[in-house]
């Protein structure tokens, strides 16, 4: 792996570098993927927008099971690949980090300038006034409205929610929103089947195009909601590198990939270009 982060690192350090990161770099955090290592044998199938707006019985299912999972993700904590990039970025190496994921990890592991190109799972928006609330709010709610539904987990999909037997989900009570008094609520996350808002995939078309270098960190680039991004580099002569475990849709468009766990990578690099001990990334 020795030669590969000095590849890298000779990369990395002259700057100018955009991050987009995929579920890959979450796993060590203990949130699953859905392609990757983690993912392969979950066979787990993300809901979708039509779905969940057009299925009273598949959106009640749905917040059972997101009420449950919901509580894993907000405890689940940055591993030393979120602590990494951030440390890139406060070095002046990234300039910005574009994120698939909806975790909110970037973030909480002091990442500035992160674009959320999916949303975020702590927040949840009503489709019918557009009032924006926190997730905690709603989890105080639904607690209120099912009293005793309480059923242990000990893992969650990469969506945020759990598997539960349809006698769990069949008395749970869904709650509508809380300002209009009537809106159907939903995480303020972009599901299968629904559209990354223009505004946001401009924003991180221009990131790209800025770029000296694009950095795909744990991504299997398999959705077109992050491979355009690998795409459009490649069209503008950006140099793209790739770091996931296991191969991905833009290998082909790369000019380096590597095959590497991504926390024990990262802090290497960090090391490499930073200056920084990796010991200091824990």
């Amino acid at each position: 792996m020795t030669e590969q982060v000095d590849a890298v690192a000779e990369l990395v350090a002259a700057g100018g570098v955009v991050v987009l990161s995929g579920a890959g770099l979450s796993t060590e955090s203990g949130i699953p993927d859905y392609r990757g290592p983690s993912g392969v044998a979950r066979r787990h199938t993300p809901m979708t927008y039509q779905t969940f707006t057009g299925d009273v019985a598949a959106r009640r299912r749905y917040w059972a099971r997101s009420h449950l999972g919901w509580r894993l993700v907000a405890r689940a904590a940055p591993n030393d690949g979120h602590r990494a990039v951030a440390h890139l970025q406060h070095a002046g190496l990234v300039d910005a980090v574009i994120t698939q994921n909806v975790d909110g990890l970037h973030t909480a592991a002091g990442s500035p300038h992160v674009v959320e190109l999916h949303g975020r799972l702590d927040e949840v928006v009503c489709l019918d006034c557009g009032n924006l609330t926190s997730r905690e709010e709603l989890d105080r709610r639904l607690r209120e409205a099912n009293p005793g539904f309480d059923v242990t987990v000990t893992a969650v999909n990469p969506d945020g929610d759990v598997d539960l037997p349809a006698e769990a989900v069949a008395g749970f009570r869904m709650v509508d929103c809380g300002f209009c008094g009537t809106g159907m609520l939903k995480p303020d996350v972009v599901f299968f089947g629904e559209t990354v808002p223009a505004p946001r995939v401009a924003r991180c078309f221009d990131l790209v195009e800025r770029a000296r270098l694009l950095l795909v960190l744990g991504s299997s680039l398999t959705v077109m909601s992050g491979r355009r991004f690998v795409l459009r580099a490649a069209k503008r002569d950006v140099p793209v590198l790739i770091v996931n475990q296991g191969p991905t849709r833009g290998d082909g468009y790369a000019a380096l990939t590597v095959d590497a766990p991504l926390g024990r990578f990262l802090s290497t690099l960090v090391e490499r270009v930073a200056a920084v001990p990796v010991d200091v990334l824990s």
